[in-house]
């Protein structure tokens, strides 16, 4: 039955009528990743460079607020830099959504992987990303967009033109994160009436669904995350995600009414690839 849908799911991500939403497992799918791959991953290699209370390690979030609290934002800014700093080669996957000419992508994690593969395959694309509130004005929109080369651009993008959504911002090319408890305050005050979402993601998943590729729901952030962006979707979603689930994962599924594939990642994308 998977292997079926895959093909329906492969159909779907070729004539724009699926939008793939990836994650950092993603980083993972043809090796040990050189970047942390997921949030615990990243909490740990924070806890590396700045020791944070046992309590809290193992929280992402939270050691984030810990470090920005007690030493200064910047010295989290830097550290996320370094972590994130290597460009891995893009994945097969990734080379193969660049070239699908999708209306929209989204990428729910710091790296730039997707966005390198765009770049590679010439792509027409812009970039959205989500920018921490502190320090800005009420006038300020919640993110940022940006061009393929990185250059900060006003305005919507043009029909033709895929989107790249990355909510919680990316290390290049202005090392924006939302990643502490307090850069989240606004933002998950205003995300259930829709503020902090771009137009141009709100007006393009009117006619989508959604497939998440190397995404985990043992968060509560990342299920709200996820909600509020598939909210008022066309659907049908997707998920590929094999072994066992969290009952918090089985839950968020259902509530949200998204098809299980289960089967591993590098073999699902190995099927989703030869189909067309």
């Amino acid at each position: 039955m998977a292997h079926s849908q895959l093909k329906e799911v492969a159909a779907g991500l070729a004539t724009g009528r699926l939008a793939p939403f990836l994650g950092p497992d993603l980083l993972a799918l043809e090796g040990p990743s050189i970047l942390p791959d997921s949030p615990a991953a990243l909490a740990l290699a924070i806890n590396g460079k700045i020791a944070v209370p046992g309590r809290i390690r193992s929280n992402l979030w939270s050691t984030a607020q810990w470090i920005e609290s007690n030493k200064h934002r910047l010295s989290l800014v830097r550290i996320l830099q370094d972590l994130f700093g290597a460009a891995p080669a893009p994945t097969r996957l990734h080379r193969w959504l660049a070239g699908l000419s999708l209306p929209l992508i989204v990428d729910v994690w710091y790296d730039t992987v997707m966005a390198d593969a765009l770049n590679a395959q010439g792509a027409a694309f812009i970039q959205w990303q989500g920018i921490r509130r502190s320090g800005q004005t009420y006038e300020e929109p919640w993110g940022k967009a940006y061009d393929a080369s990185g250059l900060e651009i006003p305005g919507l993008p043009a029909n033709g033109t895929t989107v790249l959504y990355k909510p919680h911002g990316a290390v290049r090319p202005a090392a924006n994160f939302l990643i502490s408890d307090s850069d989240y305050v606004e933002v998950l005050t205003e995300i259930d009436i829709q503020t902090p979402i771009p137009e141009t993601v709100i007006e393009r998943r009117s006619g989508l669904g959604f497939v998440f590729l190397g995404c985990r729901f043992y968060d509560q952030m990342q299920r709200t995350f996820a909600h509020q962006i598939i909210k008022r979707s066309a659907g049908p979603h997707y998920a590929v995600l094999a072994g066992e689930l969290s009952k918090n994962e089985e839950r968020f599924l259902e509530q949200e009414r998204i098809t299980r594939l289960d089967l591993p990642l590098s073999e699902a994308v190995d099927l989703m690839i030869s189909t067309l």
